[in-house]
């Protein structure tokens, strides 16, 4: 999903600019992280709002699709309604403080979601899981997450 893809680099891009501005700000280093903290938090934020605009327009676009296709526009809307869910997870991992986001990767097929890339603990594969739970129209997510150490 090419927007979502675009989301997540206008997202990872605030986060590195905030980084690097507090970087050269003098003070305590506690300070410069509760800035990134804020900023990764008002840019999850701003993706999230954005994710489900999305999906709003997708399930408008699914009703119009679904009413001139009959059958086949519902097989259309189960594949519109898992773009759905993946941005909504993607959304909800990436406004997570803490989630290394770049190395978890979400795929959903008939509203199953799986999981896969590598996290820096089990609490952190954990906490995706939930949050990926509870995303509606989640009916199952499978868990492949590995933990691995970050450098």
């Amino acid at each position: 999903m090419k927007a979502s893809g675009n989301l997540k680099l206008i997202g990872i891009s605030m986060l590195l600019v905030a980084g690097l501005a507090a970087c050269d700000k003098p003070g305590p280093a506690e300070a410069a992280g509760k800035k990134i903290d804020q900023t990764a938090e008002a840019a999850g934020k701003k993706i999230e709002q954005t994710a489900e605009a999305a999906g709003r327009k997708i399930n408008a676009a699914t009703e119009k699709v679904g009413e001139k296709l009959g059958e086949q526009g519902v097989k259309a809307g189960v594949a519109i309604d898992d773009a759905e869910i993946t941005a909504k997870v993607k959304a909800a991992i990436f406004a997570e403080p803490g989630l290394k986001t770049l190395q978890i990767s979400v795929d959903t097929v008939k509203g199953v979601v799986t999981l896969s890339g590598s996290v820096d603990s089990e609490p952190s594969s954990d906490r995706v899981k939930v949050l990926a739970s509870a995303v509606a129209g989640v009916t199952r997510v499978e868990n492949r997450l590995v933990q691995k150490t970050f450098k």
